[in-house]
């Protein structure tokens, strides 16, 4: 999903205001404005992405069954405000958030997904959910942010984290309306392709969109940025019967299958610029397609990707180490030998150094001497971790793809 992933996806918005703009294939390398915090993954700004890049890592790393270093995982709580929500980045989490922080749904509901998967952390991830449902719009579907128009990529990746925590998202409702009539108000005729809108423009027009179409087959099947693939395999058809979730998902995954029939990929452009390959929702599209249909209907787009990502994927991070992750991961791919990477390893290489046995196992022993008695117990260790925290102390849609190395 990409409306929230990167610098780049940040720009577009702030651009076209409530239109979304397709997905943006590069950005220019942002320049550091604030020290990189030793927890967190990546080395560039994380000004725009920080929560995004870092769920998105500690997601993958759990599902190739990766222990995530302890600081990598406090630097991501850290980052949640009083309310439950989360903003891409907060350079100083000591300090309360106020209305100047600008919290969103796609870093909260991301770094829902990335905590429930670890486990042990329902304390965090039950107030981000209280949170999200609390600005859930009246159509059913989230926007970007609080009050925001919904759209498909943002009440996605809220469906993912409702998901994630054992919740049946269509039971989430605002006014009677649940987040597959939010996404289903978005889904395109077959004489359209049977694509999704990211939302409709100023005329009430919808327009298709390969990223909000990747994203919404991801939604209207309930599943998260993880998703293994279909139990059984089917081939994408187009119909205009039924107007149920799952055909929309169908139809979606339709449109994207013809999409990705002539080279393998997506396509994005900049404004001005030539048509380019786009690899973040490549990923994505393999994701969904697998998801929907079987990883057999996914097989093009993957090789393509195993053939031409790693560049893309080396200069983007660790956000992009990870889409390429789930897109192994939809497919019964192994992420290690992913068209001769190792992208386990790359992802690794990007943060700080995950947790071994004999480690996970001390930290299990520290938490274990809480109530024995001894003043330096599990309260002593926590807030050594705050004051730690202190010491040291995402995006938008395009969910993925400004270079953050």
């Amino acid at each position: 999903m990409n409306v929230r992933r990167s610098a780049a996806a940040l720009a577009a918005i702030a651009v076209v205001g409530a239109a979304a703009a397709p997905a943006v294939a590069a950005s220019p390398s942002p320049s550091p404005s604030v020290a990189k915090p030793s927890g967190l993954f990546g080395s560039g700004d994380p000004t725009y992405d920080g929560v995004w890049r870092q769920s998105l890592a500690l997601l993958a790393q759990h599902t190739v069954g990766v222990e995530p270093a302890a600081k990598a995982v406090d630097w991501l709580t850290g980052q949640q405000c009083a309310n439950g929500a989360f903003a891409a980045f907060r350079a100083d989490p000591a300090k309360a958030c106020d209305a100047k922080v600008m919290v969103d749904t796609n870093s909260t509901a991301a770094a829902v997904q990335a905590l429930a998967a670890l486990g042990g952390h329902d304390a965090q991830t039950g107030k981000a959910v209280t949170w999200l449902k609390s600005v859930q719009n009246k159509d059913g579907g989230w926007g970007y942010t609080p009050g925001g128009a919904s759209d498909a990529n943002s009440t996605s990746v809220v469906v993912g984290a409702l998901t994630a925590v054992g919740e049946k998202p269509d039971t989430v409702r605002k006014d009677g309306k649940s987040p597959s009539d939010a996404l289903l108000k978005l889904a395109l005729p077959c004489a359209d392709g049977g694509a999704f809108a990211f939302q409709p423009d100023k005329a009430g027009k919808l327009a298709a969109n390969a990223d909000a179409t990747a994203a919404a087959v991801l939604g209207t099947l309930g599943e998260g940025l993880v998703a293994g693939p279909a139990a059984k395999t089917a081939a994408p058809a187009c119909s205009d019967g039924a107007r149920t979730p799952a055909q929309a998902a169908a139809n979606g995954a339709a449109y994207l299958a013809q999409a990705v029939k002539k080279d393998g990929h997506l396509v994005s452009a900049l404004p001005g610029a030539t048509d380019q390959p786009d690899y973040g929702n490549t990923a994505d599209a393999v994701v969904a397609l697998a998801a929907q249909g079987g990883a057999d209907q996914a097989r093009q787009p993957l090789a393509w990707l195993e053939k031409n990502a790693a560049g893309w994927a080396r200069q983007s991070g660790p956000a992009a180490y990870a889409q390429l992750i789930f897109a192994a991961h939809a497919t019964g791919t192994d992420p290690r030998r992913f068209g001769g990477q190792d992208l386990v390893a790359q992802l690794t290489a990007t943060g700080p150094a995950p947790q071994t046995k004999a480690t996970a196992q001390e930290d299990t022993g520290k938490k274990d001497k809480k109530d024995d008695g001894s003043p330096f117990g599990v309260w002593w260790f926590v807030g050594v971790c705050l004051v730690a925290g202190i010491g040291i102390g995402f995006l938008v849609s395009g969910r993925r793809k400004g270079p953050q190395l």
